[in-house]
């Protein structure tokens, strides 16, 4: 009882705190909390955008995944001579994206946190930069971002789309932050133009649960795509080993502990099996994996741990089969590209994961959080004749070919810039 006092009241302060900015900075009646698409600040980025030059912002918790996963987008801005701004936590992508063009503005966030103060500071900084700079349109993506930027958005009468990348802890635990957390989803969300989602199942649980004010704006992405000449088609590997690799994140909740656990059970019938990890540890994650743990197994002898990479290519090309046991995905870019590169994919039945991995097509699907069913489907993987992997690469190559190609996202980024904006983008 105490702590949802405290609770109530941080928030009551926070929102008194609002108000008296609100009052100081002359905000004007468009800026009113109202579940309405804010069409007085549309009409004024179409009129501003035929005249100036294009400025769109990007706002996540990570640059990291801006570099990473929106190169595409970033580049057709680029080419089409718009103004980019990328506002996230610094990194050490600050710089590539810098030298992309975009202007990087360094964010406070916190992945971990669960302080309401915290989040209105973020809150408040969002707004304060969408004043200044005044960017025709802002797109959000991961959950913070998504929930207080659309309401900074909002309150600076800034067009805005969030962008759900995967519903992440907010639908795989039950707590009171992921209680908090889809209560602040329902809110936030009145206020964007639109709300993607980058699988069905993720916009049917939104609007299962009634999180969505206005349904009749949440579009179907479909994944965010994958540059189809970046990641060739290569040959699956000439060699008695066999290595599996899981990339990602290294997160409890990506099924990390469950790939060691399987690992273990076949390390002893498969000698010639390797299980390896590829991916960052000890990120800003609630479910973060440390590197203590890691070097733990690597004791064991059950993982080899790759450190972590700019480029997964190379990893890509010398594994035979790319493992991801995900509690739940948006839609995992590392398996997009691992199909776009033929490799055989074992993954979790889970949203986001099953939009790319169909079961005996193209990989093998085992049930999420279940380390023998897992174990059961990389011992059947091993167990395959090299032409039945080869097939299933060829295969992943044109379902990517045909239902992830990076372009048609873009073409769709497009759209939607043009229909907000008026610009020619």
């Amino acid at each position: 009882m105490r702590e949802g006092c405290r609770l109530k009241c941080c928030f009551l302060r926070g929102y008194v705190t609002l108000a008296r900015l609100a009052r100081t900075a002359r905000i004007p009646p468009c800026t009113q909390i109202i579940p309405l698409v804010n069409s007085r600040a549309i009409n004024s980025t179409r009129q501003a955008a035929r005249t100036r030059r294009l400025h769109v912002a990007l706002v996540c918790n990570t640059a990291w995944a801006i570099y990473t996963y929106r190169q595409g987008f970033l580049r057709a801005l680029n080419a089409a001579g718009a103004q980019v701004t990328v506002i996230a936590p610094r990194d050490r992508t600050f710089e590539p994206l810098t030298a992309m063009g975009c202007n990087c503005i360094d964010l406070h966030v916190a992945s971990k946190g669960t302080n309401p103060l915290d989040d209105l500071r973020t809150l408040l900084v969002l707004f304060k930069h969408y004043r200044a700079l005044k960017p025709d349109v802002v797109f959000h993506y991961t959950i913070k971002p998504n929930i207080y930027g659309s309401v900074a958005a909002w309150l600076a009468c800034v067009p805005s789309v969030a962008v759900t990348t995967g519903l992440g802890y907010v639908f795989i635990q039950k707590s009171r932050a992921a209680w908090v957390a889809k209560r602040l989803y329902r809110f936030a969300f009145r206020f964007p133009r639109e709300v993607w989602f980058l699988n069905r199942d993720d916009e049917a649980a939104f609007k299962d649960q009634n999180l969505l004010a206005h349904p009749e704006r949440a579009r179907l992405l479909h994944g965010e795509g994958v540059d189809l000449e970046d990641f060739p088609f290569t040959p699956l590997p000439a060699r008695a080993e066999f290595a599996f690799v899981l990339i990602g994140r290294l997160l409890w909740d990506k099924g990390v502990g469950e790939y060691v656990e399987a690992a273990r059970q076949l390390r002893a019938r498969y000698p010639h099996a390797r299980f390896q990890l590829l991916g960052p540890v000890g990120v800003d994650n609630p479910s973060a994996i440390s590197r203590d743990e890691v070097a733990a197994w690597e004791r064991e002898g059950i993982i080899e741990y790759l450190g972590e990479t700019a480029d997964v290519r190379p990893y890509i090309t010398d594994a035979d089969c790319i493992v991801l046991p995900s509690y739940r995905e948006g839609v995992p870019r590392t398996l997009m590209e691992a199909s776009a590169m033929g490799r055989p994919i074992v993954a979790t039945n889970v949203p986001g994961c099953r939009e790319v991995v169909a079961d005996g097509v193209n990989g093998l699907l085992c049930e999420a959080r279940d380390a023998d069913s897992l174990a059961a489907s990389l011992a059947r993987m091993l167990d395959l004749d090299q032409a039945v992997r080869a097939a299933m690469a060829e295969r992943g190559r044109k379902k990517i070919e045909k239902e992830f190609d990076e372009r048609v996202v873009v073409q769709r980024y497009r759209e939607l810039i043009r229909e907000i904006t008026g610009s020619t983008f």
